[in-house]
Protein backbone atom coordinates (compact mmCIF):
# COMPACT_ATOMS: atom_id res chain seq x y z
CA UNK A 1 0.00 0.00 0.00
CA UNK A 2 1.54 3.05 -0.67
CA UNK A 3 1.26 6.03 1.75
CA UNK A 4 1.71 9.88 2.75
CA UNK A 5 1.84 10.88 5.38
CA UNK A 6 1.80 15.21 4.84
CA UNK A 7 2.80 17.68 6.83
CA UNK A 8 4.66 15.19 8.88
CA UNK A 9 8.55 15.51 9.70
CA UNK A 10 8.66 13.23 12.98
CA UNK A 11 8.22 10.15 10.94
CA UNK A 12 6.25 8.62 13.44
CA UNK A 13 3.27 7.17 11.30
CA UNK A 14 5.05 7.07 8.43
CA UNK A 15 7.61 4.72 10.15
CA UNK A 16 4.69 3.06 11.77
CA UNK A 17 3.63 1.90 8.37
CA UNK A 18 6.78 1.27 6.86
CA UNK A 19 7.20 -1.35 10.04
CA UNK A 20 4.13 -3.45 8.85
CA UNK A 21 5.83 -3.68 4.98
CA UNK A 22 3.96 -0.47 3.41
CA UNK A 23 5.26 1.76 1.10
CA UNK A 24 4.92 5.01 3.09
CA UNK A 25 6.29 8.30 2.67
CA UNK A 26 6.12 11.68 4.58
CA UNK A 27 6.37 15.13 3.48
CA UNK A 28 7.42 18.27 4.75
CA UNK A 29 8.61 21.43 4.20
CA UNK A 30 11.25 20.87 7.26
CA UNK A 31 14.02 17.69 7.32
CA UNK A 32 12.94 14.30 8.57
CA UNK A 33 13.53 14.42 12.46
CA UNK A 34 14.57 10.90 11.86
CA UNK A 35 16.84 11.60 8.69
CA UNK A 36 14.85 8.95 6.63
CA UNK A 37 15.26 8.71 3.18
CA UNK A 38 11.59 8.40 2.98
CA UNK A 39 10.57 11.97 3.69
CA UNK A 40 9.75 14.21 0.99
CA UNK A 41 11.04 17.78 2.19
CA UNK A 42 8.30 19.19 -0.46
CA UNK A 43 5.06 21.36 -0.16
CA UNK A 44 2.02 19.07 0.84
CA UNK A 45 0.69 20.24 -2.30
CA UNK A 46 2.96 18.73 -4.69
CA UNK A 47 3.49 15.52 -2.65
CA UNK A 48 0.05 14.63 -3.01
CA UNK A 49 -0.56 15.70 -6.46
CA UNK A 50 2.50 13.83 -7.65
CA UNK A 51 0.62 10.39 -7.68
CA UNK A 52 -2.40 8.43 -6.53
CA UNK A 53 -1.73 7.15 -3.22
CA UNK A 54 -3.86 4.13 -1.55
CA UNK A 55 -3.99 6.04 1.91
CA UNK A 56 -3.33 9.90 3.04
CA UNK A 57 -2.88 10.81 6.41
CA UNK A 58 -2.43 14.37 7.12
CA UNK A 59 -2.08 16.76 9.91
CA UNK A 60 -2.96 20.73 8.20
CA UNK A 61 -1.60 23.95 10.25
CA UNK A 62 -3.96 24.16 13.19
CA UNK A 63 -3.05 27.44 14.37
CA UNK A 64 -5.78 29.65 12.85
CA UNK A 65 -8.55 27.04 12.76
CA UNK A 66 -8.18 25.41 16.70
CA UNK A 67 -10.65 27.30 19.01
CA UNK A 68 -7.99 28.01 21.54
CA UNK A 69 -6.70 30.82 19.12
CA UNK A 70 -9.59 32.38 19.42
CA UNK A 71 -8.75 35.42 21.12
CA UNK A 72 -6.74 36.26 17.97
CA UNK A 73 -8.36 34.40 15.35
CA UNK A 74 -12.07 35.11 16.47
CA UNK A 75 -14.44 37.13 14.91
CA UNK A 76 -13.78 40.77 15.00
CA UNK A 77 -10.18 40.00 15.92
CA UNK A 78 -7.03 41.21 14.12
CA UNK A 79 -6.05 37.95 12.42
CA UNK A 80 -9.84 36.77 11.67
CA UNK A 81 -8.69 37.18 8.08
CA UNK A 82 -6.17 34.49 8.63
CA UNK A 83 -8.34 31.66 9.81
CA UNK A 84 -10.45 32.19 6.82
CA UNK A 85 -8.02 32.16 4.42
CA UNK A 86 -6.76 28.61 6.90
CA UNK A 87 -10.28 26.98 6.49
CA UNK A 88 -10.28 27.86 3.07
CA UNK A 89 -6.86 26.00 2.12
CA UNK A 90 -7.91 23.38 4.71
CA UNK A 91 -11.39 22.40 3.06
CA UNK A 92 -9.03 22.81 -1.01
CA UNK A 93 -6.60 20.27 0.91
CA UNK A 94 -9.31 17.92 2.31
CA UNK A 95 -10.81 17.92 -1.58
CA UNK A 96 -7.91 17.33 -3.30
CA UNK A 97 -6.51 14.75 -1.23
CA UNK A 98 -9.61 12.82 -1.75
CA UNK A 99 -9.25 12.93 -5.58
CA UNK A 100 -5.79 11.43 -5.11
CA UNK A 101 -6.27 8.81 -2.18
CA UNK A 102 -9.25 5.94 -1.51
CA UNK A 103 -8.33 6.33 1.74
CA UNK A 104 -7.86 9.89 3.71
CA UNK A 105 -7.34 10.64 7.31
CA UNK A 106 -7.22 14.47 8.81
CA UNK A 107 -6.28 15.50 11.51
CA UNK A 108 -6.58 18.36 13.92
CA UNK A 109 -7.95 19.73 17.34
CA UNK A 110 -11.05 21.00 18.50
CA UNK A 111 -11.42 23.56 15.74
CA UNK A 112 -13.21 25.54 13.35
CA UNK A 113 -13.43 24.04 10.06
CA UNK A 114 -17.64 24.31 8.89
CA UNK A 115 -17.44 20.33 8.32
CA UNK A 116 -17.31 17.88 11.69
CA UNK A 117 -14.83 15.52 12.12
CA UNK A 118 -16.00 11.47 12.06
CA UNK A 119 -14.51 11.21 15.15
CA UNK A 120 -12.66 12.26 18.01
CA UNK A 121 -9.53 10.52 19.59
CA UNK A 122 -7.32 11.43 22.94
CA UNK A 123 -4.10 9.78 23.51
CA UNK A 124 -4.79 8.49 27.12
CA UNK A 125 -7.59 5.63 24.83
CA UNK A 126 -3.95 4.75 23.42
CA UNK A 127 -1.60 3.83 26.23
CA UNK A 128 -0.61 7.56 27.12
CA UNK A 129 -1.11 8.98 30.42
CA UNK A 130 -1.76 12.61 28.64
CA UNK A 131 -4.91 14.13 27.44
CA UNK A 132 -5.23 16.04 23.73
CA UNK A 133 -8.98 16.27 22.26
CA UNK A 134 -8.12 15.93 18.39
CA UNK A 135 -10.28 14.95 15.29
CA UNK A 136 -10.04 12.77 12.39
CA UNK A 137 -11.75 13.55 9.34
CA UNK A 138 -12.20 9.93 7.21
CA UNK A 139 -13.01 9.16 4.10
CA UNK A 140 -12.92 5.41 3.06
CA UNK A 141 -11.52 4.47 6.50
CA UNK A 142 -13.40 2.87 9.63
CA UNK A 143 -13.53 4.91 13.06
CA UNK A 144 -10.25 3.92 14.75
CA UNK A 145 -10.76 1.94 18.01
CA UNK A 146 -9.07 2.31 21.35
CA UNK A 147 -6.17 0.37 22.16
CA UNK A 148 -5.41 0.84 25.61
CA UNK A 149 -7.16 3.14 28.20
CA UNK A 150 -5.28 4.54 30.55
CA UNK A 151 -6.87 6.52 33.63
CA UNK A 152 -5.57 9.78 34.09
CA UNK A 153 -6.57 10.15 38.16
CA UNK A 154 -3.97 13.78 38.80
CA UNK A 155 -5.28 15.59 35.11
CA UNK A 156 -8.30 13.63 34.07
CA UNK A 157 -9.54 13.50 30.97
CA UNK A 158 -13.08 15.25 30.88
CA UNK A 159 -13.89 18.78 29.33
CA UNK A 160 -12.52 21.64 31.27
CA UNK A 161 -10.10 19.67 33.39
CA UNK A 162 -6.58 20.27 33.79
CA UNK A 163 -4.41 20.01 30.74
CA UNK A 164 -1.78 17.17 30.27
CA UNK A 165 1.04 16.14 28.27
CA UNK A 166 1.81 18.15 24.98
CA UNK A 167 -0.97 20.89 25.77
CA UNK A 168 0.86 22.05 29.23
CA UNK A 169 4.64 22.10 27.67
CA UNK A 170 6.34 25.20 28.60
CA UNK A 171 7.62 27.62 26.36
CA UNK A 172 10.52 26.97 23.84
CA UNK A 173 11.34 27.59 20.51
CA UNK A 174 10.31 24.22 19.45
CA UNK A 175 7.43 24.15 21.19
CA UNK A 176 4.78 23.92 17.97
CA UNK A 177 6.79 20.62 16.60
CA UNK A 178 6.76 19.13 19.58
CA UNK A 179 2.98 19.80 20.50
CA UNK A 180 2.16 18.87 16.55
CA UNK A 181 4.15 15.16 17.04
CA UNK A 182 1.47 12.04 16.83
CA UNK A 183 1.36 10.09 19.84
CA UNK A 184 3.04 6.75 19.10
CA UNK A 185 0.26 4.41 20.58
CA UNK A 186 -2.31 6.91 18.37
CA UNK A 187 0.63 6.03 15.26
CA UNK A 188 0.48 2.30 15.89
CA UNK A 189 -2.81 1.79 16.27
CA UNK A 190 -3.17 3.70 12.58
CA UNK A 191 -1.06 1.21 11.21
CA UNK A 192 -2.63 -2.04 12.44
CA UNK A 193 -6.50 -1.13 12.53
CA UNK A 194 -6.13 0.38 8.94
CA UNK A 195 -3.45 -1.92 7.44
CA UNK A 196 -6.21 -4.56 8.27
CA UNK A 197 -7.12 -6.43 4.86
CA UNK A 198 -4.96 -4.27 2.38
CA UNK A 199 -2.08 -4.93 0.20
CA UNK A 200 1.52 -4.62 1.39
Amino acid sequence: MTILVAFESSGRIRQAFRDRGHDAWSCDLLKAVDGSPFHLQVDALEAIRSRQWDLIIMHPTCRALCVSGNRYYGKGMAKHDERIAAIKSTMELWELAQQHAARVCMENPVGTLPIKPTQYIQPYEYGHNESKKTGLWLHGLPKLQPTKFVPMPECGYRENQTPSGQNKLGPSADRWRKRSETYAGIAQAMSQQWSAGLPA
